[in-house]
């Protein structure tokens, strides 16, 4: 794995660069098995793909790859960087045919179909700046501060409720890295209502957590069923970019489709 050691962009095109890790894992460190509690999805923005066209001038786009939640298997993010990049010297005749390459290679790496949509030039995409709904924690009192995420402290009691709750103050560590990783979390739930400055102290909790982004959000899905007893609960993390690449983990035992939501830091 490439990931913590120095490495260049490949002159062209290549696959070989690329890197999978199981989410077995981490997900049995969860006590999650075969049947998972949840569905959901892994939407990876890519915003520096470049190809040469079938003229030799260069094409600029962005990439959005949308990989199920189901798939045994994430792609490894500087891998991933390291392969997008391998594009720029490469020609194609067609967007779709760059499409297809990728949709192919991700696929057989992650262990399910993976899509593709790619935005050239000044196209619209569906990442246009929006903000979070639900409240958000950010201002209320921090109580209960611990240097290790501790699902104890969240508490809810009182009637079941529809509720929707966000921070911008999420940030966890690179397994391997080291390397932090920032962002937003909202979660929208249907249980007993949800103390907010449980959830701030939570979420403040993985400042020094070590995961992958997606098995921070399988963590929090997992913490806040448990302790807080939803009937509903979807946790969507909104993370930074970084070497050009966001990734927003969704997860969620109600919603099938996760909002397009693109924050003004990604």
């Amino acid at each position: 794995m490439l990931l913590g050691i120095p490495a260049d962009y490949p002159a062209e095109y290549a696959p070989e660069v690329l890197h999978s890790v199981p989410r077995a894992d981490a997900r049995k460190v969860l006590g999650i098995g075969n049947a998972l509690p949840f569905h959901g999805t892994d939407i990876w923005n890519g915003w520096e793909l470049s190809w040469i066209g079938f003229d030799g001038k260069p094409i600029v786009g962005t990439v959005c790859l949308t990989v199920d939640a189901c798939s045994p298997n994430i792609v490894e993010s500087k891998s991933l960087k390291l392969y997008l990049g391998s594009f720029a010297m490469t020609q194609y005749k067609a967007v779709a045919d760059v499409a297809n390459v990728i949709s192919t290679d991700l696929g057989n790496l992650v262990g399910l179909p993976v899509k593709i949509e790619i935005y050239c030039g000044t196209d619209l995409t569906t990442g246009l700046l929006s903000t979070l709904p639900g409240d958000c924690v950010d201002n209320l009192p921090l109580h209960n501060v611990d240097d290790r995420v501790n699902g104890s402290v969240l508490s809810a009691d009182g009637e079941t409720v529809k509720g929707a709750l966000n921070s911008h103050l999420l940030r966890s560590l690179c397994p391997v890295t080291n390397q932090p990783d920032t962002g937003s979390v909202l979660i929208r739930y249907k249980g007993p209502r949800i103390d907010p400055s449980s959830f701030l102290s939570y979420i403040v909790s993985f400042r020094k957590h070590h995961d992958f982004h997606e098995s921070c959000i399988e963590r929090m899905f997992i913490d806040i069923k448990r302790v807080c007893r939803t009937e509903q609960l979807t946790v969507h993390g909104f993370y930074n970019r970084r070497g050009g690449i966001d990734i927003n983990p969704f997860r969620s035992d109600f919603e099938n489709t996760p909002q397009q939501i693109r924050l003004w830091r990604q």
